[in-house]
Order: C-alpha cells, then structure tokens, then sequence
C-alpha cells in the first residue's frame, strides 16, 4: 500500500473539548512550516463535553484532520488501536489531546525514524510540570520496573508523544490497557530498534488529568501479564512444567525424608510419631498435590495453544 502522507498523528480525547482547536491549530502550524504532508486522526473515547462536535467541525474546516467517535469509553488502547488501523503515514505519532505534549518535537522524531532508522522513538518528559507526590515519584517507581522486567531502557515508557515507523504500528495488537508497553509489544514482534528523546513538557492548561493513581498498580499487572505472554504464550508447558515438578519433587522429597526418619527411629528403638500426626507429612502431600494440578494446567494450556489460528504467526520482514 502506497503512503499517502508523511504524518499520521493520533489523538486520544476523552472530554478534551477546550484543548482540541488549539492542539490542531499548532499542528498544523508546525508540520505546515517543515513543509510535512500529515493527517491527524482524533479518536473520541466517548466524552460527554461536546468534543465530537468539535471534532465533526474541525473535520469540515480542515480535510487533514479526521475524527472516529466511541459510543462509549473504552479506554486509551481501543482508541490507539482504531487510529493505527486508519493510519496512512510513513511515520505515526500518538499524543494526549490535553496540551501537556508540544508539537514542535514532531519534525526531530519524524527525522529520527526517517533519517536515522529508528522503529520507535519515546519521549522522555525529563522535567514534569505534574505533581510531584502523586505523579513523578510513582512515576520513576513504575518506570524502573518496567525497564527491569522488559530490558527496553526507557526513563519514560508511558510517555504519550512517541513516534512509530508504520510498520511498527500495523504489525501489533493493542488491547486492554497495553498502550503504556507498546515499546515491549513491538520489540516482542521484532521491532528493537527503540530510542528516546527528550521533550518538553507542559502543565495542563484545561481541565483535569483522567488518570488516577489506580493506573500504576493496573500498569504493574497489564506488565506482568505481558511478561508472561511473551515469554511463554507460545509453550506454557515450560511454565507449568518446570513449576509443577519442582513442587512435585520438594512434596516427594519432603514424604520420604518424613518415613525414613520414622522407620530409623523405630528400628532404634526411639520415641517417634506416626507420619500422620505430622503436620509436615500434610504439607508435603499439599506439595505434591498443587505440582501434579501445575502439570495438567500445563497440558492444557499446551492444547488450547495448538488450537490457536496464531499458532504459526510470525512477522516476516522480506523476501527475495
């Protein structure tokens, strides 16, 4: 499919109503002066604040600009993932509706996917203009945890103004709540050349943040969801397995060292306790039980996943 535009920006807005003449408005100014062919594509997640019709008359007054409204909330991933299915750009950009990413960073990570061949260039909010307590220190929490668990080292993951080549974009899934990992969802699907930038970051000037502090633990779960997908999505049995016959062995071991020492002791004539009357003796039978359950979890995770028409999915990067 041939590109039509240079740019494809997209826009999650949900109750941004006030922010939208004006985010376009310097778009357009900033993309129309390096003389860069773009779209923006805004997704409207259901708000309730007249932002469609904003949008609907954005639209009319500028062919560039293109908007898709949700019925309802669905969420910052359904909105991405509607507006890089519709996304014509050689480079694709998401920023927040909300005025805090500026668009004069677009020209220099448009250049470093282009120029320097990067697939992913992030934006690095170095300084925050939010507060510090409830934002920044979670904040850096949350992104040294992410850096350990995905090995992509980015100071600022969730960062909303990121630039993709196309490919990058029409080659994964966003779903849930993963748009704060797309970054691990691309370098998952082969995609590692990832970098950042450093941007600037502005204060919100209308309305108010729609992220409270519930993200960062639904950000550590969606995180270790992914972990788990990635690394053992296609052979659960390498989970399961190793797991349940490790607990297999320590309950085994655990029942005979309990019997050996009954016998030892009663051949020697000492006091001793019928295995039974053990506590332990329940625990290694507990042990045993729970790693011969991880086994047939394992087996049927392993035949739900050769059921799967994605069974043999791989991104291919050419042919000759």
């Amino acid at each position: 499919m041939e590109n039509t535009k240079d740019i494809s920006i997209i826009i999650p807005a949900y109750n941004e109503n006030e922010s939208l003449p004006e985010l376009t408005a310097w778009i357009k100014k900033v993309l129309d002066e390096k003389g860069l062919s773009f779209e923006i594509i805004i997704v409207d997640d259901g708000s309730n604040d007249g932002s469609w019709d904003t949008i609907t008359r954005l639209s009319k007054e500028d062919p560039d600009i293109h908007g898709i409204c949700f019925r309802r909330n669905y969420g910052k991933s359904a909105a991405l993932y509607c507006g890089f299915k519709e996304a014509v750009g050689r480079v694709v950009f998401t920023m927040d509706a909300d005025l805090q990413d500026s668009p004069d960073e677009l020209p220099e990570m448009y250049r470093m996917i282009v120029e320097d061949g990067w697939d992913i260039v992030s934006g690095w909010k170095q300084h925050r203009q939010d507060n510090k307590l409830t934002k920044n220190l979670p904040s850096k929490l949350y992104n040294a945890t992410a850096r350990a668990i995905t090995g992509i080292k980015l100071h600022d993951m969730n960062c909303g103004l990121k630039a993709y080549d196309r490919e990058v974009v029409k080659n994964i899934e966003v779903y849930g709540e993963m748009h704060r990992y797309i970054p691990y969802l691309a370098k998952n699907a082969g995609f590692t050349r990832i970098t950042e930038k450093p941007v600037h970051h502005q204060k919100r000037k209308y309305g108010v943040s729609k992220f409270g502090m519930e993200r960062f633990i639904n950000g550590f779960l969606d995180l270790l969801s992914l972990w788990f997908l990635s690394t053992f999505g296609k052979k659960p049995m390498h989970f399961f397995g190793y797991t349940g016959l490790f607990m297999f062995l320590v309950g085994f071991v655990m029942t005979v060292w309990i019997i050996a020492a009954k016998l030892i002791h009663q051949g020697a004539g000492l006091p001793f306790r019928a295995v039974t009357d053990q506590p332990l003796f329940y625990l290694a039978l507990l042990s045993v039980v729970i790693g011969v359950m991880l086994f047939l979890a394992g087996f049927i995770c392993e035949l739900i996943s050769r059921s799967t028409a994605e069974r043999n999915s791989y991104n291919i990067r050419s042919r000759v």
